[in-house]
């Protein structure tokens, strides 16, 4: 059976592992009516509108 000869250190270890706990942010896109910033292929949440159709109806 294979054994290590010796101990893997620390700093090997936690570089090993660096890239798994690594997050994403979630891609943001420009309203074109607003202006606002909101998520991608979602209803924007300022001024209510989707690809140039108002889905729903914000009132200010």
């Amino acid at each position: 059976m294979a054994v290590p000869k010796r101990k893997t250190s620390s700093a090997r270890k936690n570089s090993r592992r660096s890239s798994v706990w690594k997050l994403e942010v979630p891609t943001m896109q420009k309203c074109p009516n607003c202006g606002a910033y909101n998520l991608h292929n979602r209803v924007c949440s300022e001024c209510g509108q989707k690809d140039g159709k108002e889905v729903i109806k914000i009132s200010e």
